[in-house]
């Protein structure tokens, strides 16, 4: 399955859909104002928040907590690293390879593919085209990789 993510350029707040294969709204996120830390939340269609994602303030490097239901089911934290970034996902045994720079990864469990992520370079805004191995990993792999785009726009900034 695939979603499709546009972020709109210059934006106060953040707010953007995802879109199925279809073209139509799956879900929306929106990211609070005036916080310390960066918070999204993400929704379905009816209203119902399906995952949550904040940062935990740290002295060095990014860490986020995605939660579902109200619970934490994973942290997301950016590893040191001299030439390209590196990022590990707790609680889920995922990992996170390819390049950041050229906007193409995955993240596996085990080898296996959970989600295939490729960034298209000359469009307005980020724009994301998520590969997803199983519908079950859906809304967390969904999470995930805006976690990861929290952290590599915070360190474009």
């Amino acid at each position: 399955m695939k979603l499709y993510i546009r972020q709109k350029l210059l934006s106060w707040k953040d707010r953007f859909h995802v879109k199925d294969e279809n073209g139509e709204d799956r879900y929306y996120v929106e990211g609070e104002v005036w916080t310390l830390g960066k918070k999204l939340h993400v929704y379905d269609m009816s209203g119902r928040e399906v995952a949550y994602i904040e940062q935990k303030i740290t002295f060095m490097l990014a860490e986020y907590h995605v939660y579902q239901d109200g619970c934490e089911v994973a942290v997301i934290k950016q590893k040191f690293s001299w030439f390209h970034p590196k990022y590990e996902i707790e609680g889920l045994g995922w990992e996170v390879d390819g390049s950041f720079w050229l906007h193409e990864y995955e993240i596996r469990k085990n080898a296996m593919p959970i989600v295939s992520i490729s960034k298209e370079l000359m469009a307005r805004g980020d724009s994301y085209e998520l590969t997803i191995a199983n519908p079950v990993d859906e809304i967390i792999a969904l999470a995930v990789v805006l976690t990861i785009d929290c952290v590599i726009d915070s360190n474009n900034d």
